[in-house]
């Protein structure tokens, strides 16, 4: 049954390592190198979304991988909620690298 409600949000949407048939969903400039789901957590947080984690699902691109999925609650579309997303993870990543 799908949530419509809710967009599912999965690590492999924001890896720079990754091509978009590989299941990048934002562009390049926006991706970080292998984001953990905890940043993306982290980054819903900061963004004020609702959000419910499920931390032992795979992707199901690579399902002998455990990456973990977040589902968020729909506000907007799923484009632009993955933008905000990845513009936030992008504000972490620096954060972490500049302390």
């Amino acid at each position: 049954m799908r949530k419509q409600d809710k967009i599912i949000i999965w690590p492999a949407y924001f890896d720079s390592t990754k091509t978009r048939n590989e299941g990048r969903k934002v562009s390049k400039s926006l991706t970080v190198a292998s984001p953990k789901i905890q940043e993306i957590k982290q980054a819903v947080e900061k963004l004020g979304l609702e959000h419910e984690l499920v931390p032992d699902a795979s992707y199901p691109k690579t399902p002998w991988l455990k990456t973990g999925m977040l589902l968020v609650v729909k506000r907007k579309s799923k484009n632009e909620t993955l933008k905000k997303i990845a513009k936030q993870l992008l504000k972490i990543r620096k954060a972490t690298r500049t302390k």
